[in-house]
């Protein structure tokens, strides 16, 4: 019975029941889904304001100018070699397995897809970057613009540094404020067993496992490939950094499951934040590695786009060329980029890479989109676990880790030392 009182197998208990409701209450499905939401919009809430002040206290506290250009350098660096890994992968397994051979789509219906071709035609990746800088910061808070917030964060944290000693007392409240903000994100997670049961209850009652038939083997495919990724690449990678791939997973099991649950890595970034600081990972490296990897390091997504692309071509007899299969990796290397925080940006990315290419039908989305939620739990576990690994190899190559204190926290298990 004591183990009903750990989160993570509350967290399971609520998943599996999910599952259960969803499959014999279909109707139950739009209450679940308020149910999902409410749970994503409380940790929504202080979202913005953690990536704010975590920023600020990492920069302005003890960090050093130069040192966040390097790190911010890093990052994009890392982020465009993992990902263009992760498109290459997806690729290859895509051509290796074939999930899209044999598949019929005489039932596909244009107007299933006419939302997203609309919104991907609008889509410019130079509007992306221009869009990083806000017209109203207080309005980009609000919405919980990540990129936006965290743009700002770094122009008020240099601003802060330069203020010099008078500073220092501004700098103690909001130190204060995001231990308050933290606090108020442990009771959220107390409610996030219910939030999982909602998601998935949602997911099976609204899309049923029927969906899965015609599109198991993609979807089986797809899996199969996230979890290549991650236990060889980015296991490879940790190795490298001399680091325990399993342990650090071990460590954030809640979060994973949670980001399962409700299929959004959004609503463990604030638990993600503290964990790896408590780890003994700088507050400067996590505070700008995890809000800037939620837009640019997305390896779930990637393996998603480039495994879509392919399984169209094959599902409308279309034999990409080696050279289009490159264009593709150097398309989605743009336009993956391009809708990060936005509503249905899976859809939104393929569509638009599909009317770059020109060369299959935009009609074949309608194919997925049954399939889609279930996708999505792997594209957001996916892309969690590679923001977490990142955080933690960018750390170590900064050395800005407490090396005692890793060890501590993931690899032997112990509480994090409380400051006093």
């Amino acid at each position: 019975m004591k183990y009903l009182k750990v989160l993570y197998v509350q967290v399971i208990i609520g998943i599996m029941a999910g599952v259960l409701v969803g499959f014999l209450f279909p109707g139950f499905a739009s209450t679940a889904q308020l149910i999902s939401e409410t749970f994503i919009n409380m940790i929504r809430m202080v979202i913005a304001p953690v990536i704010f002040f975590t920023i600020v206290s990492g920069i302005a506290g003890a960090g050093e100018l130069k040192k966040a250009g390097r790190i911010g350098g890093k990052a994009i660096l890392y982020f465009e070699i993992v990902t263009t890994m992760a498109l290459v992968i997806g690729l290859i397994v895509a051509n290796l397995v074939k999930p899209g051979v044999g598949v019929v789509y005489s039932n596909i219906h244009p107007d299933k897809v006419a939302q997203y071709t609309t919104q991907a035609k609008a889509m410019n990746w130079g509007d992306f970057f221009s869009h990083i800088v806000p017209v109203n910061i207080v309005e980009s808070f609000a919405k919980g613009d990540i990129l936006q917030v965290l743009f700002f964060s770094i122009l008020f944290a240099i601003g802060l540094k330069w203020v010099g000693n008078r500073g220092i007392s501004l700098l103690n409240n909001f130190e204060t404020i995001n231990k308050v903000l933290f606090n108020i994100l442990k009771i959220v997670m107390r409610l996030s067993p219910i939030g999982a049961f909602g998601g998935m209850a949602f997911t099976i009652g609204k899309f049923g496992f029927s969906s899965l038939a015609m599109l198991g083997k993609l979807l089986l495919t797809f899996y199969a490939t996230g979890l290549l990724f991650i236990f060889v690449v980015l296991n490879l990678v940790a190795r490298y950094y001399k680091f325990s791939l399993w342990k650090l997973l071990v460590y954030i099991k809640e979060e994973i499951l949670i980001v399962l649950g409700s299929s959004s890595s959004e609503v463990a970034l604030p638990s993600v934040i503290k964990k790896l600081e408590d780890a003994g990972c700088d507050k400067e490296v996590v505070g700008l590695i995890i809000p800037t990897g939620y837009s640019f390091n997305l390896d779930g997504t990637t393996i998603y786009l480039s495994m879509s692309v392919i399984f169209l071509a094959q599902v409308f007899n279309v034999d990409l060329s080696l050279g289009q299969q490159l264009s593709i990796i150097g398309i989605l290397l743009l336009t993956s980029k391009g809708a990060a925080g936005v509503t249905g940006s899976g859809f939104i990315v393929l569509a638009s890479t599909l009317t770059t290419l020109k060369v299959i039908p935009l009609e074949g989305l309608a194919l997925l989109i049954g399939v889609d939620r279930f996708m999505s739990e792997g594209r957001a576990v996916i892309n969690f676990i590679g923001n977490t690994v990142a955080t933690v190899v960018i750390a170590k190559s900064e050395k800005a880790i407490d090396e005692a204190m890793y060890k501590r926290v993931v690899t032997q298990g112990l509480p994090a030392i409380k400051e006093a």
